[in-house]
């Protein structure tokens, strides 16, 4: 509704992505097992084994050294299975739990293996987890995910969870959010929208592990909170010169390359990344034509990382990424000629350094600085408006916590900062008043704007949390402190709490959870949408002060396990906003910036079906049932129109943009032999609201888009109609060794060639297509 109170198009900003194969800590909250492998008597022993946590994903192998010893990283909080195996020994298969990031002392202690006797280890089920918070994919899935357009690995893999929507141009929703989305990336929160539109993604093969948060947040998670994005990169185990390479080509003319290169020795590792990219399908098209559509961009990094001790280790990471691309035109724009571009940048350093005090103590330490900018230009033939902006924000993070053990309570408390230095500037050309009649600017808009401004702001925040277990139920509780400077000054404090409750004998956990939040507005065009320009934009209109969301989230939540191998998940979830976040656009300019309404309401249900590794098949399958509600009046932002006034004192309620009803997504694996696998995936959306400002000129829509985008849409509804796509993947392994491995995969996307329409809104901008039928081949070797 918001998005068509102005009128509409798109785009940019730059993004985090690390390059580096040798990693420290992962997640914000991930452990270590530090194993010793040890004979009767107390000799080392070197020893061979694998670490399976099927409720988290995680299924790795190892190999201890000479001395019997092997640190296991980046653990995301959750039951494993160890299993330990040397030759002439008898296997050993322990259950060890991480609840924090403190590092678990490990000993194993191997029997002799005594002649003409079968050890066998039994399989442990760890696929139902009372700890469990988030949703974990496998290693598996990251590594035969389908292709995906550039800058889009990370979004597809997030979109085939329940609660999450990925609309026009990679802009990922979760549970109705708009721009809520936090990345954790090794660590540090992104709170910038990372979408293709604004930031190139990042590089899924520079990951090991992905998950994702959308309830039961521990408090050291704030500011954006509608769901989060961890990332952990690569943990390379291999020593000397290593590294992979990938390569992808698909229809549209996308081509992607990337290449990691790592070296290992002792306590020392140096990493060196490359990626590049082009396309010519870079965004969501609003025609069919898929005009003006192409990009290309790569980026460069290089980390350092030392292990000074067993108490001490020190993370360097640095890179430079830059995308270039142009705003695809429709049917009236592309016969004026019109060309508009848009390039983005970033350079960034971090550095992460972790400390252990003792058994039960440790500290980590995080900084980064990065600089991100963002430009658009257009030619003289850009109709009906000829908009140009430079902007970008340099920012700067500083963090510090303590993660402490004591009896059943895992501690942590932490302080972080975030300095940063906004600069905008925008002008416009109006070039034509009517087109084909119809009009699309009043007459008092005036023909030309400029806007220029600059602020620096900062956040503080501070929290403390404790995770404890009585019995077979865990409790999780903390409290969190927020300050927020930028356009306005806001604190808050933001209590959680959380409990699941085992019942082992039924093989089920009952989960339920309270998140207080507090959101800070997005940083993209903020300066613009906090200053008061209406008398500059023709006067019609209304701004208000833009402040933080308020919020609060309940769920509650089942597990249940049907074997060692299914798992079926079900919640119920309740979120109520004050000062619901949204987005809107200057004009026809294509530019968006935040705005704000009173309050909202966002309710649904969510099921999900696991297979883990059954034989030959694995996969799942998810569906969502959302509802979400805004209200009027308008709380925040720069409103422009004779409707303002009434948004200003208006009582009704609306759908919001990403109220889709029902989503359905599923993808079966088959293995049938140890180097090939298929796959099938499916998915459904019943359709996204929108709303056009006036009465809809149908001769002139077609103009625009063409008859056949006109079908897909139900206007007696207000609704897109549902879309749909079948997909098909297959892969085979050429080579696989300890030394060397190449792997070939193949993909088809929309086998029926549907034409499937994401959104569709007002004059000039918020009409994507969908992908149609499509192919991609991807090789991708390590050594």
């Amino acid at each position: 509704m918001i998005r068509s109170l102005l009128m509409q198009s798109f785009l940019l900003a730059s993004i985090a992505a690390l390059a580096g194969t040798w990693r420290a800590e992962a997640q914000r909250i991930s452990g270590e097992i530090r194993l010793q492998v040890t004979d009767v008597t107390g000799s080392a022993l070197r020893a061979s084994g694998s670490i399976v946590g099927q409720a988290t994903g995680v299924e790795r192998t190892f190999e201890t050294d000479d001395t019997g010893r092997y640190a296991i990283r980046g653990l995301p909080p959750g039951r494993y299975e160890l299993i330990v195996r040397s030759t002439g020994f008898a296997p050993h298969s322990d259950v060890v739990e991480i609840q924090s990031q403190l590092p678990i002392e490990q000993r194993v202690k191997l029997d002799v293996l005594p002649l003409n006797t079968t050890v066998d280890v039994t399989e442990v089920d760890t696929l139902l987890d009372p700890a469990r918070s988030a949703q974990y994919l496998p290693r598996q899935v990251l590594e035969d995910r389908p292709a995906s357009a550039p800058s889009r690995s990370v979004l597809g893999l997030v979109n085939t969870q329940p609660g999450w929507l990925l609309e026009a141009n990679g802009s990922l929703h979760p549970r109705g959010s708009e721009y809520d989305v936090q990345y954790v990336i090794d660590g540090i929160p992104f709170y910038d929208n990372r979408s293709p539109a604004f930031a190139q993604s990042v590089n899924i093969e520079e990951f090991q592990s992905l998950s994702v948060r959308t309830a039961a947040y521990p408090a050291e998670f704030g500011l954006k909170l509608g769901g989060v994005i961890e990332l952990a990169s690569e943990q390379d185990t291999h020593r000397g010169l290593h590294g992979s390479a990938a390569l992808q080509n698909s229809s549209f003319a996308n081509r992607e390359g990337s290449l990691l290169l790592g070296y290992t020795r002792g306590g020392t590792g140096v990493g060196f990344g490359g990626e590049v990219m082009e396309t010519d399908r870079y965004l969501d098209p609003p025609v069919e034509q898929n005009y003006t559509n192409r990009g290309n961009g790569g980026g460069l990094s290089a980390m350092f990382e030392r292990q000074w001790s067993d108490s001490d280790r020190t993370r360097f990471y640095a890179h430079r990424r830059d995308t270039r691309f142009m705003v695809p035109n429709e049917l009236l724009q592309q016969a004026t000629g019109q060309r508009q571009d848009r390039s983005a940048g970033e350079t960034l350093g971090q550095v992460t350094h972790t400390r252990i005090f003792s058994p039960h103590v440790l500290g980590q330490f995080r900084a980064m600085v990065r600089d991100t900018d963002a430009r658009l230009w257009s030619n003289i033939q850009s109709t009906p408006i000829r908009p140009s902006q430079d902007r970008g924000f340099r920012e700067t993070y500083l963090a510090g916590t303590l993660a402490a053990h004591y009896g059943g309570h895992e501690l942590k408390a932490g302080v972080e900062s975030t300095f940063s230095s906004v600069h905008e500037d925008l002008s416009f050309d109006i070039i034509a008043y009517r087109l084909e009649d119809v009009r699309i600017f009043d007459p008092d808009v005036p023909q030309n704007f400029h806007f220029s401004g600059s602020a620096r702001g900062r956040t503080q925040s501070g929290f403390i949390q404790d995770t404890w277990r009585v019995g077979n139920l865990n409790l999780s509780a903390g409290l969190r402190f927020d300050h927020y400077r930028l356009v306005e000054n806001e604190t808050a404090w933001s209590p959680r709490l959380g409990l699941a409750y085992e019942v082992p004998s039924a093989g089920i956990v009952l989960r339920g959870s309270y998140d207080r939040v507090f959101q800070i507005p997005a940083i993209e065009n903020i300066l613009l949408a906090s200053s008061d320009q209406i008398r500059n934009l023709g006067g019609e209109g209304v701004f208000l002060p833009l402040v933080p969301s308020r919020g609060n989230f309940v769920e509650t939540g089942f597990s249940k396990s049907l074997s060692n191998h299914v798992r079926i998940d079900g919640s119920w979830y309740r979120r109520s906003f004050d000062n619901f976040g949204d987005d809107s656009l200057l004009l026809n300019t294509g530019i968006s910036f935040p705005i704000a309404v009173s309050k909202a309401t966002v309710r649904g249900t969510e099921t999900k079906i696991e297979i883990r590794s059954f034989g030959p098949f694995s996969g799942e399958l998810s569906y969502s049932n959302m509802n979400g509600t805004g209200r009027l009046p308008v709380a925040g932002g720069l409103f422009l129109g004779d409707e303002a006034d009434a948004l200003l004192d208006g009582t009704g309620s609306f759908p919001i943009s990403q109220d889709q009803r029902n989503t359905f997504r599923s993808r079966l694996r088959v293995q049938p032999h140890s180097r090939v696998w298929l796959a099938l995936a499916f998915s459904y959306n019943s359709g996204l609201p929108f709303e056009i400002e006036g009465p809809l000129n149908e001769q002139f829509t077609v103009q625009q888009y063409g008859a056949r985008i006109l079908e897909k849409v139900n206007f007696e509804r207000g609704r897109i109609r549902p879309s749909a796509s079948l997909d098909v993947s297959a892969g085979v392994d050429i080579l696989q060794s300890d030394r060397l491995k190449l792997r070939l995969q193949a993909d088809a996307f929309n086998l029926s060639n549907r034409l499937n329409l994401i959104n569709f809104s007002g004059v000039f901008s918020g009409t994507a297509l969908d992908a149609p039928r499509n192919f991609a081949l991807r090789v991708r070797t390590e050594f």
